[in-house]
């Protein structure tokens, strides 16, 4: 690793966060979106949805939560995009800069924007009557979660970031992640749903990620669903990461 890696990253990440200060309406539309769902499940479906829980909310928003991260994520892919082929790729390469930190800047700034994102959706969620009792350690937990869950869909999004041809093209990857929580505990309990369907819901990431998450907030025995998820979000970052940089490498060649 380049030994000025750190310093760069940083002024390159400065550069990343002075655009999102510049266009705040890339997080506002991202949270729009995530906020929409909630308002309509819990004021429209919720009456309905039987969870075995008194507060739809509390149930409803871990998944709110991955569909607000998912939906954030395209706009990594849509950045990346710009910069290769606005040229800025090509005057990084020609500068003493190490070159992993132009990737890093820009997955360091969706960890940024996505964590405000979070935020908002959270505050509108406690305004929308959710409550959970979990103390220091259960939110450091939930937040940890997230942190890694964003990191690996972000490296996710750093592949069609710098391989698709049209802007487009840069973010329609995260259509299928948004839809994935619905095929997942995070609307309504899996036992619920036709046999096929149920098998899927039960064994793809964004179900044990909710579990975990939902049984933090409600204080209860956590079980094997947390190593689960963590699994899934490592083995994710892991193959991304590696994906990504080889990726990188090419197009920079």
């Amino acid at each position: 690793m380049n030994k000025h890696f750190v310093g760069d990253t940083a002024v390159l990440l400065g550069r990343s966060l002075r655009h999102i200060a510049r266009s705040p309406d890339t997080i506002i539309t991202t949270a729009i979106m995530p906020i929409a769902f909630m308002l309509l499940f819990v004021y429209v479906f919720g009456g309905a949805i039987e969870t075995g829980t008194d507060s739809y909310v509390n149930y409803l928003l871990p998944g709110i939560l991955i569909i607000t991260i998912a939906s954030g994520i395209s706009y990594t892919a849509f950045r990346l995009f710009l910069d290769m082929k606005g040229g800025i790729f090509e005057r990084f390469q020609s500068m003493p800069i190490a070159r992993s930190s132009v990737l890093w800047a820009h997955v360091l700034t969706s960890l940024v924007a996505n964590l405000i994102s979070l935020v908002v959706v959270v505050g509108v969620a406690l305004i929308m009557g959710f409550r959970t009792g979990t103390g220091v350690l259960g939110w450091l937990a939930v937040a940890g979660i997230l942190v890694l869950f964003t990191l690996a869909l972000t490296w996710i999004a750093v592949i069609p970031g710098l391989t698709a041809k049209t802007l487009d093209g840069a973010s329609a990857f995260s259509y299928p992640l948004i839809f994935l929580p619905f095929v997942s505990s995070a609307f309504v309990p899996t036992q619920s749903m036709p046999g096929p369907v149920r098998a899927f819901a039960e064994h793809q990431p964004v179900t044990s990620i909710v579990n975990a998450i939902r049984d933090l907030f409600t204080q209860q025995p956590v079980g094997t669903d947390i190593w689960i998820a963590l699994a899934w979000c490592a083995g994710i970052l892991v193959l991304a990461y590696l994906f990504a940089n080889l990726t990188y490498r090419r197009k920079i060649s």
